[in-house]
């Protein structure tokens, strides 16, 4: 299970890359691995401002659909619209292009509360 040394996580299985005041979100390799072949990532969200761990999204897989929850405050400026054509890219490159939002960040002190590498891993016990 991979889980990149220069990202943050969430306990919900998603990562977060910080760029300034943007935040790139996606779920980690382990979440992806867990639900199985993901079939279908739908965020209706997109121009909305939410709060931390609001629902701003569903990914679909064959067994399951889960609910996405937004790991910092924030308005969502972008998503990965190559998902809607290749939902699998999250099962293939979890971390690259299955990468689902953007985020400009509304509270930078929200990023201290969440995972770094080794505490993550130690969360999903790898």
């Amino acid at each position: 299970m991979g889980a990149p040394k220069d990202l943050k996580y969430t306990k919900d299985h998603e990562w977060v890359k910080i760029d300034g005041d943007v935040a790139t979100v996606g779920i980690t390799d382990f979440a992806q691995s867990e639900l199985g072949d993901i079939v279908y990532v739908e965020v209706e969200t997109v121009d909305e401002t939410l709060d931390r761990e609001e629902v701003f999204g569903t990914v679909e897989a064959v067994k399951t659909v889960s609910d996405l929850f937004l790991p910092l405050s924030g308005e969502i400026i972008e998503f990965n619209e190559s998902l809607e054509d290749e939902p699998e890219n999250v099962n293939t490159d979890p971390y690259g292009d299955g990468w689902m939002i953007k985020i400009k960040i509304s509270n930078p002190d929200e990023i201290e509360d969440l995972l770094d590498e080794a505490a993550y891993k130690e969360l999903i016990g790898a």
